[in-house]
């Protein structure tokens, strides 16, 4: 299978590199300093499940060189998915599929929209990883796995041939009856704690432990709850005290990847986490209070990382 992994930070560099590692047709798409590290020096991971390098991947930053591939997988930021998707057209041939591995609930609907919704597949990832430096992924937490599945339910040849590939990697593959679900129950576990953790530049351990945190994010928990339940999506009944026992699991010094974002100056995805609850709330008329308080305590840092505002 020729592959293309579209975003190689922590989550497309960490599951590339694995395909990667058993000889699979991988090529990354990356840019800047990661992309002109792992040129010159390669990709280099350090995992909780073991080191391993790669010498001499096939990276690039121009989609046009890559040609048309089997499967793209789409690991950018949420925000860049519209971009991303306009990009990777040179990449597109007459049954290549593309999986979105973003947070969120939007991103599936993003892709479509520039690439046919049939191309699409969903997934949801189940990783703590990151870019430790350029060209360098560190995996630091949660046995590395991927929930797929197409838009529909059901399986198709497609999503068993891509299970068929990342199990002979050594990942684990979760094949949900359906995909919308498991984003909606992702989504639900992201928005209570991320932009928290931003605002209060704590880690989960903090927030899980500390009675007014803990209070935050069981509001968020609850708020995203009910707009899932308008949206008709049938979260299972115990959701919630499910979402806790996770949170209560993770390493406690863990940060989301919307808190480093925000915490080193850079865009973030708020507006595709909490900003997406309240968003879609108010077009379902659910109340969401407490997502739009940390939203809007988020904005003036959002905006100074964008440029469009500046202060010390």
């Amino acid at each position: 299978m020729k592959l293309a992994i579209y975003g190689s930070g922590g989550v497309g560099g960490y599951f590339g590199g694995r395909l990667a590692q058993v000889g699979q047709d991988v090529t990354f798409i990356a840019r800047g300093e990661h992309l002109r590290a792992m040129q010159e020096r390669g990709l280099y991971v350090q995992s909780i499940n073991g080191d391993f390098h790669i010498a001499a991947p096939r990276v690039t930053a121009n989609p046009a060189e890559v040609g048309p591939v089997d499967m793209v997988l789409v690991a950018v930021k949420s925000w860049q998915v519209t971009e991303a998707a306009e990009a990777m057209q040179p990449m597109m041939g007459p049954d290549t599929a593309v999986v979105s591995l973003l947070n969120g609930v939007e991103a599936v609907d993003q892709l479509g929209a520039v690439l046919g919704q049939e191309r699409v597949l969903g997934g949801v990832t189940k990783i703590f990883s990151f870019i430790d430096q350029p060209g360098q992924i560190k995996h630091i937490g949660h046995e590395p796995t991927l929930v797929l599945g197409e838009q529909s339910g059901g399986h198709s040849e497609r999503l068993e041939r891509l299970v068929d590939v990342l199990k002979e990697a050594g990942i684990q593959v979760e094949l949900p009856p359906s995909i919308l679900v498991e984003l909606w129950k992702k989504f639900l576990f992201t928005t209570g704690w991320g932009g928290l953790g931003a605002i209060s530049r704590s880690p989960i351990g903090v927030l899980r432990e500390e009675p007014a945190t803990r209070a935050i994010i069981a509001a968020c928990m609850q708020e995203t709850a009910a707009v899932a339940e308008v949206a008709g999506i049938a979260l299972p009944d115990d959701i919630i005290d499910l979402t806790w026992s996770f949170i209560e699991g993770l390493e406690p010094t863990g940060t989301s990847s919307l808190q480093r974002d925000i915490a080193a100056g850079r865009p973030s995805e708020i507006d595709a986490w909490n900003g997406a609850v309240v968003r879609i709330g108010r077009r379902l008329g659910v109340a969401t209070p407490t997502h739009d308080l940390i939203v809007g305590s988020l904005v003036p840092l959002e905006r100074r990382a964008r440029g469009e505002i500046r202060f010390d």
